[in-house]
């Protein structure tokens, strides 16, 4: 069964809404962007998650000592480097296990996956204004058939309930991400939230049945 990450929540509503229906992962937005929050907000949505979902904090280009520092406060499970972090910081923020962004435009950037050891990798689209959460896709065919990967890897941009099954079947992922997919108007939305985490687990319980 594909995990589920849902990025960028913001309140406590969200936090609840998306554990209620199944999430896996909960990213907080360190990073530039406009679902960035505080240390002093994430703690009190941290409160709200059941150790039984995994929490990540997002950074790009961030100072290792700040990272960690973060990491520490809020216990987090995992650090995503959405920047042009290498070996050299993943390997610094250890015990921290690193999910790595990849941004995925050509066959050529898998090539960066060679030189890299993170816990997990993530695939994106190139981001617009900022790192990721473009809502845009990148084009799935790139990971069809795709064997070369030394950890699992999550995949994201422009995913949402009608294309999320899709995409699965396509890219094969270890996990799913979604920011914008499960806003409306720029915020998080509690029926977006419902439908896709619904969509996802049900509907690749039916796909396992009938394939």
């Amino acid at each position: 069964m594909t995990k589920v990450k849902i990025c960028g929540l913001q309140t406590i509503e969200h936090i609840q809404s998306a554990v209620e229906n199944g999430v896996d992962y909960i990213g907080f937005m360190f990073a530039p962007s406009t679902r960035r929050i505080t240390v002093e907000e994430a703690i009190i949505l941290n409160d709200k998650i059941p150790h039984n979902v995994k929490t990540v904090g997002v950074f790009v280009n961030e100072a290792i000592d700040i990272m960690k520092t973060i990491a520490a406060t809020l216990n987090l499970d995992y650090i995503q480097l959405h920047g042009d972090e290498g070996q050299d910081v993943i390997d610094a923020l250890a015990p921290t296990p690193v999910i790595k962004a990849i941004t995925l435009k050509t066959n050529y950037d898998l090539l960066k996956i060679q030189s890299l050891q993170p816990a997990f990798f993530l695939f994106d689209a190139p981001g617009l204004k900022y790192r990721g959460g473009s809502g845009q896709s990148f084009d799935w065919t790139l990971l069809e058939n795709f064997n070369q990967c030394k950890a699992p890897y999550f995949i994201a941009g422009g995913l949402h309930s009608e294309n999320v099954l899709q995409a699965i079947k396509q890219t094969k992922p270890y996990a799913v991400d979604v920011s914008s997919g499960v806003e409306l108007d720029g915020i998080k939305n509690i029926g977006k939230i419902k439908q896709f985490l619904t969509t996802t687990k049900s509907g690749e319980m039916q796909y396992d049945n009938n394939y």
